[in-house]
């Protein structure tokens, strides 16, 4: 049944709700520059009536309401708006780390004049031309050493300039997992909270801002999906694997790996399973650290390689103004000691592999000639043998560049001798990891006789006849002495390579020309240095480019298209992040003039609810004060 002070309860939930709805807008106001922080809107709802169906209902003319009170505060949010920022965050992620590190690389190739190597390595060559013609003049010896000096400081400061990068993005990644381990840690233990606060029928607003706020910067890190099917249990998924379930949050362990370069790579700490990533920032650095930075390493070092090879080549067979001969011009450190190229690679104490870099066969070869045979040409490739066919119609240059193009990790050329000259080249990366070493000869295997009696590298065809790297003493196979191949380098030579200490204390022992007879060339004999400076015209293939020129083009070009393809890429996941954003914004987002206009509101119906207790109150004064007996 009603009572007498119904009216001072109504007004009084009046006064309640609406006290409630301007706490929450003073609440929204404060957090106005709050990240992740979404507006909150109070619901009211009609108390329940005073008579609700039943068969001792007093009989009425109708419900009797009993005023308002408030149902729930909710956060306005999108959630599907949400899951699509979630997805696209990690592209934003990925392209932002990878644009800013390859600005960084552009940097090391925006060398202008007489700074970048490209230039150093044509006055390296001018100065050569400029000793072929002045063979009796020390000077120009001293211009060549000096210009050889600056040339090798330059690759070796490019070269660690990007190994910087790759040690800075390897920094990164460890940064990143700890951040990754710490955010997956926190969402678990807000799962927590929110689960006790539902649990007494609360909206935990902001502990869900919270929440939906690491969700996003998780997001830009890997790529991470988010599902709810329990609504006590909150799921973060990456790559189809949990990495968030309910309160429990599973963590990363980083592990170097001794066979690359001693770089961290991302295992789960429970499974100890490795993990990679395919979006996001982390996804960015592993491919910037392992495979673009690596690759323009890799290219670096076999410019490297290649040039200092052909130089040390031409330069040991000829002879200085003192008379001397067999001297390199620039320092060489073969990868292993012995002169077989014999390595434990099992690491078991015992030889067991082969690692050679140059093979040069014994006969002269005529580039138009036709060597008339048939057969297939097997060499190493990434992850599989390349086959390569000839035929009688070939000539010699055919077959070469058929080898050059086939794919595989060899290169061929004919030397200044007319020989026929094999090169191990970089090799490919397989996932993102380096599966073989660089520079070295794995396989070569011929079934006809272009290999062996006509260009005289190999003693036999066929399979019992190939050189294989994966057995001690494989130089067996091959026909020529040991001054017909070269033991691998050691690991980034465009770090450790330098001029010859000993053409620096005497200059006098620089080479200009060639001897005859086994006597030293004449004072004025520049023939060595003439072809010395020849190299920087001739096809030397370096990798897969015919001339140094070719390098450098095609060097300049691939960065520059890097940085093209960064930069549009993130132009674009910024324009949508930009516009996903702003439309959740406009959602969720604080927006001050209908915070105030609703806080008008919400002030006249405290006021309007207080005016009611008032009219009531004086209402039961009269009747209770002023009513005589």
């Amino acid at each position: 049944m009603t009572s007498t002070f119904m009216g001072l309860e109504i007004g009084k939930r009046g006064v309640q709700a609406h006290q409630t709805a301007l706490n929450t807008i003073g609440h929204n106001i404060n957090n106005i520059d709050t990240e992740g922080y979404s507006r909150q809107r109070v619901e009211f709802k009609a108390m329940e009536p005073i008579y609700l169906p039943a068969l001792n209902r007093a009989e009425t003319p109708g419900q009797l309401g009993q005023g308002a009170v408030v149902e729930r505060i909710e956060r306005i949010r999108d959630q599907l708006l949400d899951r699509r920022i979630v997805m696209q965050a990690s592209g934003e992620g990925y392209w932002s780390v990878r644009d800013s590190y390859v600005r960084d690389m552009e940097h090391l190739y925006m060398e202008t004049g007489f700074n970048s190597i490209r230039s150093k390595m044509d006055s390296f060559w001018d100065a050569w031309q400029e000793l072929s013609q002045n063979a009796a003049d020390n000077e120009h010896r001293a211009a060549v050493l000096n210009r050889g000096k600056t040339l090798i400081d330059g690759i070796n400061g490019h070269f660690h300039g990007l190994e910087t990068l790759q040690i800075q993005a390897d920094e990164e990644i460890q940064i990143n997992v700890a951040r990754i381990n710490e955010i997956s840690r926190q969402i678990a233990s807000l799962n927590g909270d929110i689960q006790r606060v539902k649990a007494m029928k609360d909206n935990p607003n902001d502990l869900m801002d919270r929440r939906d706020l690491l969700v996003d910067k998780l997001s830009s890190i890997i790529d991470i999906t988010v599902t709810q099917k329990d609504p006590d249990e909150y799921m973060v998924h990456t790559a189809g694997h949990i990495l968030v379930q309910g309160q429990n949050g599973r963590q990363f362990d980083l592990r170097k790996d001794q066979d690359a370069e001693s770089f961290s790579y991302v295992y789960w700490r429970d499974t100890e399973t490795q993990m990679t990533f395919q979006r996001g920032s982390l996804a960015a650095l592993f491919e910037l650290r392992d495979v673009t930075i690596e690759n323009e390493i890799q290219n670096l070092d076999n410019m490297t390689m290649n040039f200092t090879d052909l130089v040390n080549e031409i330069h040991s067979d000829g002879y200085g103004a003192n008379g001397r001969t067999g001297m390199n011009f620039f320092s060489e450190y073969p990868f292993v000691a012995n002169v077989n190229g014999n390595y434990d690679r099992s690491g078991d104490g015992i030889l067991d592999s082969t690692y050679v870099y140059r093979i040069n066969g014994q006969n002269r070869l005529e580039p138009k000639a036709h060597p008339g045979f048939e057969g297939t040409i097997t060499l190493s490739g990434s992850d599989r043998q390349i086959e390569v066919p000839y035929y009688p119609s070939d000539t010699v240059s055919d077959i070469i560049t058929r080898i050059n193009n086939s794919g595989a990790e060899v290169v061929a050329r004919l030397n200044r001798e007319g020989q026929l000259q094999l090169k191990g080249a970089p090799a490919e990366l397989v996932d993102g990891q380096r599966v073989n070493p660089d520079f070295v000869i794995r396989h070569i295997e011929d079934s006809g006789f272009f290999l062996t009696g006509y260009a005289g590298i190999l003693n036999e065809s066929g399979a019992g006849g190939a050189f294989t790297w994966e057995q001690a003493d494989a130089v067996t196979a091959l026909r020529g002495g040991a001054q017909d191949y070269a033991v691998a380098p050691t690991a980034h030579p465009s770090g450790w390579i330098r001029v010859n200490p000993d053409l620096l204390r005497d200059n006098s022992s620089v080479a200009a020309g060639f001897g005859e007879n086994g006597r030293a060339a004449n004072p004025g004999n520049g023939n060595a240095a003439a072809a010395i400076a020849s190299i920087r015209n001739n096809m030397v293939m370096v990798g897969r480019h015919a001339t140094f020129d070719d390098y450098f083009a095609n060097t300049i070009g691939n960065i520059g298209l890097l940085g093209e393809q960064a930069g549009r890429a993130l132009a674009t996941e910024n324009h949508l992040m930009k516009y996903l954003k702003d439309l959740r914004e406009s959602i969720s987002g604080v927006h001050i003039d209908e915070e105030l206009s609703n806080m008008i509101k919400f002030q006249k119906g405290y006021e309007a609810s207080a005016r009611f207790i008032t009219t009531v109150n004086s209402m039961l004064d009269t009747l209770i004060n002023r009513m005589g007996v």
